[in-house]
C-alpha cells in the first residue's frame, strides 16, 4: 500500500475499454474520490491520476467498474557515483584498474580508447540483452478469431445473399458455421458485457453481444420452433428489411450475427493495429534509438556493461556504428554523429573535445570517450521521450466532450432499441421485423468512433512530429496554436547562434592586458551566459602581453597562462546588467555601461563604436584598494552571428500571417542590426529588456489583445516560455526552459517553429474532422435504423468502418513533412 499526504501523479494502465463510454465512466468513478483528477486515453489504455491518498483504491475503483488495472511502475532514479568516477559496483573486485588522479585517469581513458582502434568489438563483458519481445497477445488473438470467424462467415452471409445458392437444408449448414462465430468469435464482447453488467454498467460490447445474440436466438426460435428449417425453405436478403408474408417464422438473421461479429472482430484488429503503429511511432518508438549497454573504460580496460551500471562521471567509449548510451561531454577522440533520431535532420555533426553529445545519438565514423553527464531517466532522449507519452495522454476539450456524451450514449441506445422492437411489434405485426429493426439500432449507434477520434490523431501527431524533432507537451496546444498571431522570438541561442567570441576590446592608458584577464576570469567564471562564457574563453586562451591604451585585442595573444588561478570573492550576480565580486581584495564590476556610470572619453568612443557595429560591449572597471570605488578600465565587445535559416523562418512566419518580433536584453544597436538582417521591423524590436521583465512584455503583448507565442532556449527564457499562450523551447537550451515550453523543438533550426505550428493545426484539424464524421454518422444512421430502413447486417459492417476510418484518417498525418 501506497500513502501520501501531498498530491501526486500515478499512471495506470487500463484494460477492456473499448469506446468512449468506458473511458467516461472510468473517469466519473475516480473523480468522485476526494481529491482525485483523472484523464483517461483509449488510444494508449493508460490513466494519469492525481491524488492524495492510497494507490490502491484507484486500482480497486477501476477494477469494480469491471476493467483490469495496474500501476506503471515509475523508472528509478539513475546512479551517480561518489569518489572514483570509474568505480561501479559491477567492478569492485578489480580495484588495481581504478586511477589513481586525474592525470592518470585520462591517461587510462586514452590508453583504453586506443586499444579499441585495432579491435573494433573488444570488451571485457558482454551485458544481457534480454529476450526478443513477445508478439502483442490481445492483437494475435484478434488476428486469429477474426480470420476464423471470416473464413466462416464468408459461406454463411453468400449463400444467404444468393437465391441460386440455397440448396436443400441450407438453412441447417448455415447454423453449423454460424455457432462458433457467435459464441468463440464473440466471447470476449459477451464475457466483456457480461462483466460490466454485474457492475451495474452498459458498454459498447452490452450493445454487440444483444445485437448478435438476438440474431442467432431469434434464428434457432424459427428454425426449431418455426418454419425456417423445413426443406426448400428460401431465404432473400435485402439492403432495406421488409415484413414477412409468413410473420417472420421463416426468418433467419444467422449472416447478421456472423456479419457483426466478424466485421467487429475485422474493425477492432485494424484499429488496434492503427493505434499500436501510432504509439510506436512516438513514445514506445523511443527504445529503437535506445542501446542497451555500454563500453565503460575503467582503467586501460573496455568493459561492456548494461546502461544502468553507468553513473554520472563515468567515462564511456562510442565506436562507428554504436548508438551513445549517455548525454555527456566529449574528453577524447573525434566523430562525426547523425543526429537524425533527435532533431530529425541527417546532417552530420562533427564532435570533438569539449563537444556536448546526447543519448541516441549515432557515431558514423571516428570514435570518442564520453564523459557522462546524464544517465537513464536523467537524459535529454529520456525527457523527450516522456513529452512524447505525456502528450498521447493527454485529451483536448472537445474530446472530453465527445466522451460525455458516448457515456450516456449507450443507455439511450438500449432504450431505443426496446422502444424499436415495441412500436415495429405491435404496429406491423411481424416479429421478424420487429427483431431486424432493433438489432440494427444497437448495432449502428455503437459510439467507438467517438472515443478513438483525439487519441489516435494525437498519438499519430505525437510520433510524426518526434520524428521531426517537434515534441507537443498535449492537446491544449492545439488548441492554442490557431490562434497565434504574434511570435515573441528570444535573440541569443534562438535567432542567433548564441556562440559568441570576442570581436575586439580596448584598454585605458597603463593597463596590462594581464589584470583585465585574470579579473574577466574571476568574476565571469561560474555565470551560465554566451556572454560570459565568450569572455572567459578569451581570457583563457591568452598570454602575457601588457600592451594598454590602445585597442588591444585579448584574442591576438599566445598561449595560456595561470588566469584561472585567479579567484573572485564575495559574487553577485545581477541579471541583466553583470557581475560584481571581490578580486585581489579590491571591488571590481564587469557589465552593462549602466552598472558603472560615466565613461573616460576615450572608452566611451570605444563602446559606441562597439555598438555600431552590432556587438554587445561590456565594460570592466576595478578598485585599486579595498574601500575604493571601481574605475571603468576596459571595454569589451562580444558578438555571435545570425543562423543561416532564421530569416527564412521569419519569412514563413509572415507568409502564415504572424507578426515575428525580437525580445533581448541587448543594446538597441545590436537588436536592430540583427532585425535588419533576418527581416524583423524596427518597431518589432524590444532591446535591452532584463530577463525579469520578459515576462512582463508577454504579458503587455496579451494584454494589448494579441495571443502570443515565445521562442525562447535559456533559463532566462523560461519565465516568459510558461507566460506566454504558446512557449516554444529549444531544444539544445537549458533544460527548465525544454520544461516550460508548451513545445520544444529538438535542435537550433528556426524554420522548426512554423513546421510546429503547421503540424499543431493539421492534428486539431483532423481531430475534428474525426469527430465531425464520427457524429455525422450515428447521426444518420440511428434514424434509418429506428425506422426499419437499415439491414442489421449492413449496420455492423458500417460500424465498424466509422472506426477505421477515424484510424486512417489520423494515420494520414504521418506524411506531414517540413515546409521546403
Amino acid at each position: 500500500m501506497t500513502v501520501t499526504d501531498a498530491p501526486v501523479t500515478t499512471e495506470l494502465a487500463v484494460t477492456g475499454m473499448t469506446c468512449g463510454a468506458c473511458v467516461a465512466r472510468i473517469e466519473r468513478r475516480l473523480g468522485k474520490l476526494p481529491g482525485v483528477d483523472a484523464q483517461v486515453n483509449l488510444a494508449t489504455g493508460r490513466a494519469r491520476v492525481t491524488h492524495p491518498g492510497d494507490v490502491d483504491v484507484l486500482v480497486r475503483t477501476v477494477e469494480k467498474l469491471g476493467f483490469g488495472a495496474s500501476v506503471v511502475a515509475a523508472a528509478p532514479p539513475a546512479p551517480r557515483r561518489e569518489g572514483n568516477p570509474h568505480a561501479t559496483g559491477a567492478l569492485e573486485s578489480s580495484p588495481g584498474e581504478r586511477s589513481s588522479g586525474p592525470a592518470t585517469e585520462h591517461e587510462g581513458t586514452i590508453r583504453a580508447l586506443e586499444a579499441l582502434e585495432g579491435s573494433p568489438h573488444a570488451e571485457e563483458h558482454q551485458a544481457p540483452t534480454g529476450d526478443r519481445p513477445a508478439d502483442d497477445p490481445e492483437l494475435s488473438d484478434l488476428k486469429q478469431r477474426a480470420l476464423v470467424c471470416l473464413a466462416l462467415s464468408v459461406p454463411v452471409i453468400a449463400i444467404a445473399m444468393n437465391y441460386a445458392w440455397q440448396f436443400r437444408y441450407w438453412q441447417w449448414f448455415s447454423l453449423v458455421l454460424a455457432a462458433p462465430v457467435v459464441f468463440w468469435g464473440g466471447w470476449r464482447f459477451h464475457r466483456a458485457a457480461a462483466k460490466h453488467l454485474r457492475h451495474g454498467s452498459l458498454t459498447m460490447d452490452t450493445l454487440v453481444s444483444v445485437g448478435v445474440l438476438a440474431a442467432f436466438g431469434w434464428s434457432v426460435y424459427t428454425l426449431f420452433l418455426g418454419d425456417a428449417g423445413l426443406g426448400g425453405v428460401r431465404h432473400r436478403i435485402s439492403i432495406i428489411p421488409g415484413p414477412d408474408p409468413f410473420g417472420g417464422t421463416r426468418t433467419i438473421y444467422l449472416e447478421t450475427a456472423v456479419a457483426i461479429v466478424t466485421a467487429v472482430l475485422v474493425g477492432r484488429w485494424i484499429e488496434l493495429r492503427g493505434r499500436r503503429k501510432a504509439l510506436a511511432d512516438g513514445g514506445a518508438g523511443a527504445d529503437e534509438h535506445a542501446t542497451p549497454d555500454a563500453r565503460l573504460l575503467v582503467g586501460e580496460r573496455a568493459l561492456r556493461v548494461p546502461v544502468g551500471n553507468v553513473a554520472a562521471g563515468d567515462h564511456v567509449a562510442v565506436l562507428p556504428g554504436e548508438t551513445v548510451p549517455v548525454d555527456g561531454v566529449v574528453e577524447h577522440g573525434t566523430a562525426t554523429l547523425d543526429v537524425a533520431a533527435m532533431t530529425g535532420e541527417s546532417v552530420p555533426v562533427d564532435a570533438g573535445p569539449g563537444t556536448r553529445v546526447l543519448a541516441g545519438t549515432v557515431v558514423t565514423t571516428g570514435r570518442v570517450a564520453v564523459r557522462a553527464t546524464g544517465v537513464g531517466e536523467d537524459t535529454q532522449w529520456a525527457r523527450l521521450t516522456r513529452r512524447v507519452q505525456d502528450a498521447q495522454l493527454g485529451k483536448a476539450s472537445v474530446q472530453r466532450l465527445a466522451d460525455t456524451i458516448a457515456g450516456r450514449f449507450v443507455p439511450v441506445v438500449m432504450v431505443l432499441a426496446l422502444y424499436t422492437l415495441g412500436f415495429w411489434w405491435f404496429a406491423d405485426a411481424d416479429p421478424a421485423f420487429a427483431v431486424a429493426a432493433a438489432m440494427a439500432v444497437l448495432v449502428v449507434a455503437c459510439p467507438c468512433a467517438l472515443g478513438l477520434a483525439t487519441p489516435t490523431a494525437l498519438a499519430v501527431a505525437s510520433g510524426r512530429g518526434r520524428q521531426l524533432g517537434i515534441l507537443l507537451r498535449g492537446p491544449q496546444v492545439l488548441e492554442t496554436s490557431r490562434k497565434i498571431d504574434t511570435v515573441v522570438l528570444d535573440k541569443t541561442g534562438t535567432v542567433t547562434t548564441g556562440r559568441m567570441s570576442l570581436r575586439s576590446s580596448f584598454l585605458t592608458t597603463g593597463v596590462a592586458e594581464s589584470d583585465v584577464r585574470r579579473r574577466v576570469a574571476a568574476l565571469e567564471a561560474e555565470v551560465d551566459h554566451p556572454v560570459a562564457r565568450a569572455l572567459v574563453e578569451a581570457a583563457l586562451s591568452t598570454g602575457d602581453s601588457d600592451t594598454g591604451g590602445s585597442d588591444a585585442s585579448l584574442l591576438s595573444s599566445r598561449g595560456r597562462n595561470a588566469t584561472s588561478s585567479t579567484e573572485a570573492t564575495v559574487i553577485e550576480v545581477l541579471d541583466g546588467l553583470g557581475v560584481r565580486g571581490i578580486v585581489d581584495g579590491a571591488p571590481a564590476v564587469i557589465g552593462r555601461r549602466r552598472l558603472v556610470g560615466d565613461l573616460p572619453a576615450d572608452l566611451d568612443a570605444a563602446f559606441v563604436e562597439a555598438e555600431a557595429t552590432g556587438a554587445t560591449a561590456v565594460v570592466l572597471a576595478w578598485a585599486d584598494t579595498p574601500d575604493g570605488e571601481p574605475v571603468p578600465r576596459a571595454v569589451l565587445a562580444v558578438g555571435d552571428t545570425v543562423r543561416e535559416t532564421s530569416a527564412e523562418a521569419v519569412a514563413r512566419m509572415r507568409a502564415m500571417k504572424l507578426r515575428p518580433m525580437l525580445l533581448t536584453g541587448d543594446n538597441p544597436a545590436a537588436a536592430h542590426a540583427v532585425a535588419h538582417e533576418v527581416g524583423i521591423a524596427p518597431e518589432d524590436v524590444i532591446a535591452e529588456v532584463l530577463p525579469t521583465d520578459k515576462a512582463d512584455v508577454v504579458d503587455r503583448l496579451r494584454a494589448e489583445g494579441h495571443t502570443v507565442a515565445m521562442v525562447g532556449d535559456g533559463v532566462n527564457d523560461a519565465a516568459a516560455l510558461a507566460r506566454a499562450d504558446l512557449g516554444l523551447a529549444m531544444g539544445t537550451g537549458s533544460a527548465l526552459a525544454v520544461d516550460a515550453g508548451d513545445l520544444t523543438l529538438v535542435g537550433d533550426d528556426l524554420r522548426s517553429v512554423t513546421d510546429a505550428l503547421r503540424l499543431a493545426r493539421r492534428t486539431l484539424a483532423t481531430i475534428r474532422g474525426n469527430l465531425f464524421w464520427a457524429f455525422a454518422y450515428n447521426v444518420a444512421a440511428l434514424p434509418l435504423a429506428v425506422f426499419g430502413l437499415l439491414n442489421p447486417m449492413i449496420a455492423g459492417a458500417a460500424m465498424g468502418l466509422s472506426s477505421i476510418f477515424v484510424v486512417g484518417n489520423s494515420l494520414r498525418l504521418r506524411r506531414f513533412a517540413r515546409e521546403h
